[in-house]
């Protein structure tokens, strides 16, 4: 590749990452630069790569958003091993599950969290005033973080958006921690698809570390300003990136 094409990788990763640490939906922006800027690299490769940038981000988010935001890791810590070992599995069920399958249902998702979210403007923007049971809240992480970890294997778009809706929804969780809870079990479904990823030799390393940087910056720059910001901020993000996500999946699909 050319320097031009390492500067544009860069600057996409880093979007990607500013993206995904307000709302998720980074691997939108990476994943079709990295296609467009190397035409014969192999999806699965690209995949990896992306991987390898998105942990380091995730990383950073969550150590920017665990300074200002209370996280309970006792429920998030157990609930990202469960995302990495069913990323992994998601990862490795790819070969296997036409993929192609899946768009239709996701793009039906995303409309419906659009209209959901522009339906009810306070979802997300203000805390339940009656907070979710100690047993809901076990089980609503968990079950997210299996269901949507392996869902991050498999396809990957929108991960954190899914997460971040699921917990604002279920758990009646401000837009803002809902978003710190996310990027911890979102770290561990990175990391889960990583290894297997990794393990198969599907990962660009030089390429993902260069990208690494860029995706940590644009994590940190992104944290800092929905915390600054706030629940508002968060969901007009949110909007924006999943009417984006149904445009390119639906492009990706029907285009």
């Amino acid at each position: 590749m050319q320097i031009g094409d390492w500067a544009v990788l860069l600057t996409a990763a880093t979007a990607a990452g500013w993206v995904d640490a307000v709302v998720g939906g980074g691997g939108l922006i990476i994943l079709p630069t990295l296609l467009l800027v190397s035409p014969g690299i192999a999806p699965q490769t690209a995949l990896g790569t992306n991987k390898l940038a998105a942990v380091a981000g995730t990383s950073a988010s969550v150590v920017t958003f665990a300074r200002k935001v209370p996280i309970r890791w006792r429920v998030l810590v157990p609930a990202a091993v469960i995302a990495a070992a069913t990323a992994g599995t998601g990862a490795a069920a790819v070969s296997l599950i036409d993929r192609d399958l899946f768009i239709p249902i996701v793009l039906v998702v995303l409309v419906g969290v659009a209209v959901f979210v522009t339906l009810r403007p306070s979802i997300g923007v203000t805390l339940a005033t009656h907070p979710p049971t100690r047993r809901k809240l076990v089980l609503t992480v968990a079950l997210a973080a299996g269901l949507i970890g392996f869902y991050d294997g498999l396809l990957g778009p929108g991960t954190g958006t899914f997460l971040i809706i699921t917990f604002a929804t279920l758990l009646g969780t401000e837009f803002v921690r809902a978003a710190a809870m996310a990027k911890v079990i979102n770290c561990g479904s990175n990391v889960g698809a990583l290894v297997f990823l990794a393990a198969t030799g599907h990962i660009l390393w030089a390429l993902g570390m260069t990208m690494a940087v860029g995706n940590v910056l644009g994590a940190i720059v992104g944290a800092r300003m929905a915390l600054r910001k706030g629940a508002e901020f968060v969901r007009i993000v949110l909007l924006v990136v999943v009417i984006g996500m149904v445009i390119r999946l639906g492009w990706q699909q029907f285009g």
